[in-house]
């Protein structure tokens, strides 16, 4: 009987160990979003470098690679001005799903930049949401020949302004 008693001892504490949360899964969750809050700014505009992967794909020069980045309420969106009104639409993701029907597609605003020499130009500018700092995320277009482009885009460097 003792025997018996033993082994079912042991088969209890094997399954409840075997069963338990794993503390390492937990821990590397936590630690993501203790980065993920770190990586939050506190609420407030920022100006910020805004990093793509094309030289054909960029913020004007008159803005020299930065955009408007606000916080609010731990949500980030930068505003970035472009070169021309060529591009039409920005989707935050892939290319692919901005095809899909019921795609919110990012619209255009109309903004003015002006150049160091004093020359100003309307292009077209957009509110993009920042999922993360310094970490590439996907960010599409569409040009006015109408075809889908990839691009990975990173925001880095804020620095408040007010």
């Amino acid at each position: 009987m003792a025997a018996v008693l033993c082994v079912m001892v042991c088969i209890v504490v094997m399954a409840v160990g075997c069963g338990g949360t794993d503390d390492k899964s937990e821990t590397k969750k936590e630690t993501e979003q203790t980065q993920k809050k770190e990586n939050v700014l506190e609420d407030g505009i920022y100006t910020a470098d805004f990093k793509t992967d094309s030289s054909m794909f960029h913020v004007s020069e008159a803005c020299k690679g930065k955009g408007t980045l606000t916080v609010k309420d731990g949500e980030m969106t930068i505003h970035i001005s472009l070169t021309s009104k060529n591009i039409v639409n920005l989707y935050p993701g892939l290319a692919e799903d901005a095809q899909k029907e019921g795609a919110e597609l990012l619209e255009p605003t109309v903004d003015t930049v002006t150049y160091d020499d004093g020359l100003s130009e309307e292009v077209y500018g957009y509110d993009v949401p920042v999922p993360e700092l310094e970490k590439e995320f996907d960010l599409a277009l569409i040009g006015t020949k109408g075809k889908w482009y990839d691009h990975k885009v990173s925001i880095a460097n804020p620095e408040k302004t007010e």
